[in-house]
This record gives structure tokens, sequence and C-alpha cells, in this order.
């Protein structure tokens, strides 16, 4: 196995740089749409002069550190914005992956919830040691020891996350027991028509009318999910790394992310994106 063999070379076994190209331009459209996405819904109006959020990051770093974020808030967005689509482009990707790392990490100031922040700066930090992330979108396949290192620890993140993500659901009684889903779809289908934004959630009406409520029937088939989740964030990370179980792996992960991101659309879309695109990291063959 590649991965195995790249560990015992000391990261000297060559591997196809087309991999990280691939994820490179993965990478750089998953953050366009996001950072796209967060010019909408008031993202444009954050930190204007008597906001809520200006007043929050007044308290939290001070007056004179709050204003000069603000001033630097609307042009971080613009330059941002361009450099992912550049990154997704290949041009000047180098700089490009600075720019938008420093954009995205610039979000880990005001958002309450910066997890998908922190996920991105962490897969973005494997691409920037990566030795060739080419230029356009061409990508090369000539075998190369350039991206081996890259490939590798972009590997062992996405395991990482997987894993810990398992373990988190097997310590939680509420989501081993299938009570946490029962609970969200069924609080959803009633008060879905009340939400802010109503795209904000995308759960499809079978599942609304047929697993919308909380009786022991919805509960064990929320359970039997819950189990199957668990169970695809353990064996994930090797089925893709053996060739001949990774077809089955990408459909796996494919369903499962696409089930994830209808309950979260716009909190999971980088989180989803950016895990599916690590998917090639876990092949060395030409795609």
């Amino acid at each position: 196995m590649w991965f195995f063999d790249a560990l015992a070379a000391g990261f000297q076994h060559p591997t196809d740089p087309g991999r990280l190209q691939l994820f490179r331009i993965v990478f750089g459209a998953v953050l366009t749409l996001r950072f796209a996405l967060s010019i909408g819904q008031g993202g444009w109006n954050r930190l204007t002069p008597g906001s809520l959020s200006l007043h929050l990051a007044e308290q939290r770093f001070g007056t004179t550190k709050a204003r000069l974020l603000a001033a630097w808030y609307r042009p971080a967005l613009i330059i941002r914005s361009a450099a992912a689509l550049c990154l997704t482009a290949g041009l000047a990707p180098r700089v490009s992956l600075l720019l938008v790392l420093a954009g995205a990490a610039m979000e880990l100031l005001y958002l309450k919830s910066p997890n998908a922040i922190r996920y991105t700066l962490l897969t973005g930090s494997c691409l920037l040691v990566a030795g060739d992330l080419g230029h356009g979108l061409t990508i090369d396949h000539s075998p190369t020891t350039a991206n081996t290192w890259a490939q590798c620890l972009l590997v062992l993140v996405t395991t990482d996350i997987y894993w810990n993500s398992a373990w988190q659901k097997l310590c939680s009684p509420q989501f081993r027991t299938g009570l946490y889903l029962a609970q969200w779809v069924h609080t959803y289908t009633q008060v879905r028509a009340q939400l802010p934004y109503p795209r904000q959630f995308a759960v499809p009406g079978v599942v609304r009318r047929h697993l919308g409520n909380l009786t022991n029937r919805d509960i064990y088939v929320w359970r039997l999910v819950a189990i199957a989740v668990i169970s695809a964030e353990i064996a994930l990370p090797p089925a893709l790394l053996i060739p001949q179980t990774m077809p089955y792996a990408v459909i796996a992960g494919i369903a499962m992310h696409t089930a994830f991101t209808c309950l979260k659309p716009r909190q999971l879309i980088t989180f989803s994106g950016l895990t599916l695109g690590t998917y090639f990291a876990f092949a060395t063959t030409p795609v």
C-alpha cells in the first residue's frame, strides 16, 4: 500500500502529484463558494457602525482594534474571494493560497463556532507544504516525491477527523441511541416555517413525514442510522486506501456527506466539500 511505503521510505516514495493538484482545485472552489455565501444574509454588513457584531468585537479586542478590523473587513472579503478563484484556476497558486488562508483565519475573530475555519486552515496547510501545486487547470501525473509528504499529511488529517468524530459519537449516548437525530428532525419539522432563512436546512419531505416524530419506531430507525454513520466514519479511511474497496468507499462517503449537508447546508458545505476533496489524496494512480 503506497501510504505505508511512503512512511517506510521517509516520504521519498514517488506519488502522483496530480492528486494534490486536484485537491487544490476542490479547495479553491469550496472556499470560493464559502466566501461568496459569507457576503450574503447580512455578511456584507457585519461590523458596520452600530451593529451588534462591532459591539461584541469592541468588548473582545478593545475599541481601536475592533475599528481596525471593521475597516479591513470588506476589502478582505473581496481580496480573499478573488484569491480563492485564482487558486481554483491555478493562477499564482501559492500566493493565492496564502491570501485564502489569511482571509479564512480572519473569521476566527468574529465567528461563534469556527470549526469549519479550523478545518480549512488545517487542510490548507497540507497544501501549503506541497512541492508542486500545479499551474492552471492542467494536471501533472508524472510520478515525483514533490507532494508525497503533503499527500500523506492530508490522509492523516482526514483519518483523524473521521475517527475522532466516530469516537465523539460513540461517547454520546444521545447520538448512539438515535435520540439526537430523532429530536433534531422532529424539532426542524415543527419550526421550519418560522426559520429566518428557509434554505438553511434541506431535510427531504419524505424524511420529515415518515421519520419526523418521536415514536419508538422513529427512534429505532435513527438508532440504525447513527450506528451506520459511526461504522462508516471508522471504516472509510482504510477502505479509501485499499484500491479494491476505494470506489465503494467513495460512494459511501458521498452519500454520508450529502445526508450531513441536508441537515445544515450552509454550516457543513465547507466541511463536506473539503473532506470529499481529500479523497483524491488516498490514491496515487492517475485519475
